[in-house]
């Protein structure tokens, strides 16, 4: 069977406080104390409610900042991006700059010995 995940949470007395002053504001002429009783209660079942609501909110934000912050390379890997980059540009034109000088020696051997 599943087990239902049932959320017991401890409501703090500045809660229960802050509820009591709301029940007796909106309370009404011939409403008996149980009545209002019942209304705080209502009222520190939402207050608790809308707590964590906004705790599942920021939650939630702290995870998307955490992905966005995994996701943006570090100042750190960009130098290594850069400078790997720079380094494949720098090797290919070293590789290409030998074979170039070669071939323009060769040219010119070849000419010099066919114009003699």
């Amino acid at each position: 069977m599943a087990k239902k995940h049932t959320s017991q949470t401890t409501i703090s007395p500045e809660t229960q406080q802050e509820a009591a002053v709301m029940a007796k504001a909106i309370q009404k002429q011939g409403q008996n104390k149980d009545q209002t009783k019942l209304i705080a209660q209502g009222i520190q079942k939402g207050i608790a409610l809308y707590k964590q609501q906004q705790k599942e909110k920021a939650r939630q934000v702290d995870k998307q900042k955490k992905k966005t912050r995994q996701s943006v390379p570090q100042p750190a890997e960009l130098d290594t991006v850069q400078s790997s980059k720079t380094n494949d540009t720098v090797q290919s034109t070293r590789s290409i700059l030998p074979w170039t000088l070669l071939l323009i020696s060769w040219v010119g051997f070849l000419s010099l010995y066919l114009l003699k």
